[in-house]
């Protein structure tokens, strides 16, 4: 299946072409699943990565609130910082399975837009030094460069301190960072 007749990218392709922006596509053979496959892949620093990761805002009725984060390669979000910018009194990360529901994409190539329903878009403020990010397209062995005010305008997300603080990440246990929804924060 090529970039142009996939599902998944077309989405992508077909919400920023809505906002006027042409996106450079670009497929590998290798995985991109992971932020470090995905900066190995491009040729880019890990905190050039955008890991789009979603959380969950349960309700009282049990409904879901999703609200996805643009995360660079090198952070983990911080729950607690999470809850706050967001003004949610309790906020998880989603299942795979919710992350599927939730935004029509698999885990391993949920893109910063395009996505199955409306929902919450936060980005990392550590991904805005940058002149070019890369974000999955869809699939997990797609990725497109963005500079980080078009990836924010494209995705309509509010750009937040959601990031851990270094060295709470350095006191952590290392888990294997994913460049998706629903892995590693």
């Amino acid at each position: 299946m090529t970039e142009l007749t996939n599902p998944a990218i077309a989405r992508v392709v077909e919400v920023a072409a809505r906002k006027g922006v042409t996106l450079d596509i670009r497929t590998y053979e290798v995985s991109t699943h992971t932020a470090a496959e995905a900066a190995a892949a491009v040729e880019a620093e890990l905190g050039q990565i955008v890991k789009s990761i979603v959380f969950v805002a349960p309700r009282p009725e049990g409904r879901l609130s999703p609200i996805i984060c643009l995360v660079s390669g090198t952070n983990q979000v911080d729950l607690k910082l999470l809850a706050a910018v967001t003004g949610e009194s309790s906020v998880r990360r989603a299942s795979a399975r919710e992350a599927r529901d939730l935004t029509g994409f698999s885990i391993g190539g949920i893109p910063p837009i395009g996505h199955a329903r409306g929902t919450r878009v936060l980005m990392d403020q550590d991904l805005t030094p940058y002149q070019w990010v890369w974000a999955s397209a869809g699939t997990e062995s797609s990725v497109f460069r963005v500079t980080p005010g078009i990836l924010r305008m494209l995705s309509n997300a509010v750009v937040a301190p959601i990031a851990a603080a270094p060295w709470v990440v350095a006191a952590m246990p290392q888990m294997p960072v994913m460049m998706e929804a629903g892995s590693g924060a």
